[in-house]
C-alpha cells in the first residue's frame, strides 16, 4: 500500500490493527504516524486509549502487553512505537501480528532501515495490516518533488528557486518541508516563489551559493568563481567542501552525459539530465567550455579532493584552501 492510499484510508476511517512503517525516508513515516496520533481518537479518548512508547525504553513483551489492552469508552486504542529500530528481535512480535486485536491500532515506526519482505514476519504484517516501506528519493527526483509539493499548497515556484532549495537543503524531505512551510508563511497567498523570496526567507545567499558557483564555472567566469570560493572558504560551516564537491560532481557528470547525447534538443537534454528545460542553455554553454577529455580530468580531480577533504593524506590543509586549489585546477 502506498503513502497516499494509507492516508486516504485513515481519512475515511478505514483502520488496520497493525501499521509497520519502515524505510530510509523518515518524512512519510512521520506523516502517517502523526496523522494517526492526532486524528484517530478525540482528545478525551486519548487520555485513556493512546500510548506512545520509545524503542530504547521498551521491549517486545511490553509492546504486546500494551497492544492487548482493550479500549476504555472508545472504539479503538492507539499504541505508537517510535524509534522501533532500536528494539532487538522485533520479529518476536510475530505471535501478536498473527492474531492482533481489531480494536488496537499498533503503529511501529522503524526508521532508517530496509526490510526484507521475504521474511515471514513482514509477510504476516502485510497480510494482517499495513506494511509500508518509505524509500529515500534520488537526488534527481527532489526538484520534481518540491514542485509538486508547492503546487499542492497552492503556490508556484520558479526553476531557479527550486534549484536553490534543492542544493541548500539536500534530499532530507522533513527539512525541505519545514523550510517550505516557513517560506509559505511569509509570502502572499498564491504567490510565485522565486529566488529573491528564497534568499530573503530561508537565508540562502542569492549570489554566493553552489548554484551560482556552477554557473560561474560553466561560463568560465573566473572572477565570480573565485569570489564564491572565497566566500565559501570564509563560511565553511554553511558551505561544506564535501557538499560542494558532491554538487559539482553531479554537475560535471551531467555535462559528460550531455556530450554523449545524439539528440541535443532542449526537451531531450532536459529529460536525459533530469533538469528543468530552464537550465538546458546553461549546460549548452558549459559544454562548449569543457570538452569530454577535460571533464574526465575534472571528475578525477573531484574524487581526489573528496578523499583529501575527508582526511586522506591531509594533515593540516583547511577546507577553504582545498576548495581554492580545486577551483584553480578546474578553471585552468
Amino acid at each position: 500500500m502506498d503513502f497516499q492510499q494509507i492516508l486516504n484510508d485513515l481519512k475515511n476511517k478505514i483502520y488496520y490493527p497493525v501499521y509497520f512503517l519502515a524505510g530510509e525516508e523518515a518524512y512519510y513515516i512521520d506523516e502517517i504516524s502523526d496523522y494517526i496520533e492526532n486524528h484517530v481518537l478525540t482528545d478525551v479518548e486519548k487520555e485513556f486509549n493512546q500510548t506512545v512508547i520509545y524503542g530504547r525504553e521498551t521491549d517486545v513483551l511490553s509492546i504486546i502487553s500494551n497492544a492487548k489492552r482493550y479500549p476504555m469508552m472508545a472504539n479503538y486504542q492507539v499504541v505508537i512505537v517510535k524509534e522501533a529500530q532500536e528494539i532487538k528481535n522485533i520479529d518476536e512480535l510475530l505471535p501478536y501480528i498473527e492474531n492482533p486485536l481489531d480494536s488496537t491500532l499498533l503503529v511501529i515506526n522503524y526508521k532508517y532501515k530496509k526490510i526484507d519482505k521475504r521474511k515471514s514476519f513482514y509477510k504476516q504484517v502485510a497480510k494482517k495490516g499495513v506494511l509500508f516501506e518509505s524509500k529515500k528519493l534520488y537526488d534527481n527526483q527532489i526538484v520534481g518533488w518540491i514542485n509538486n509539493y508547492v503546487k499542492e499548497k497552492g503556490y508556484e515556484i520558479t526553476p531557479k528557486a527550486c534549484a536553490m532549495l534543492t542544493e541548500f537543503l539536500g534530499s532530507d524531505l522533513s527539512k525541505v518541508v519545514n523550510e517550505i512551510s516557513k517560506l509559505i508563511l511569509n509570502v502572499p497567498e498564491k504567490a510565485i516563489i522565486n529566488d529573491v523570496l528564497v534568499e530573503r526567507n530561508i537565508g540562502i545567499s542569492k549570489d554566493f551559493n553552489v548554484f551560482e558557483l556552477q554557473n560561474a564555472i560553466g561560463t568560465k567566469n573566473i572572477l565570480k568563481a573565485n569570489q564564491i570560493g572565497n566566500y565559501f572558504a570564509a563560511n565553511p560551516k554553511e558551505n561544506s567542501i564535501i557538499k560542494t564537491i558532491a554538487m559539482l560532481f553531479g554537475y560535471f557528470t551531467k555535462l559528460m552525459i550531455y556530450h554523449q547525447l545524439q539528440d541535443k534538443s532542449r526537451n531531450n537534454v532536459a529529460s536525459a539530465l533530469s533538469v528543468s528545460p530552464y537550465f538546458v542553455q546553461g549546460y549548452q554553454v558549459a559544454a562548449k567550455n569543457y570538452n569530454l577529455q577535460k571533464l574526465i580530468k575534472i571528475i578525477a580531480l573531484l574524487k581526489e579532493y573528496d578523499l583529501i577533504s575527508k582526511g586522506v593524506n591531509n594533515i593540516s590543509t583547511t577546507e577553504g584552501e582545498l576548495l581554492k586549489e580545486l577551483l584553480f585546477k578546474i578553471l585552468h
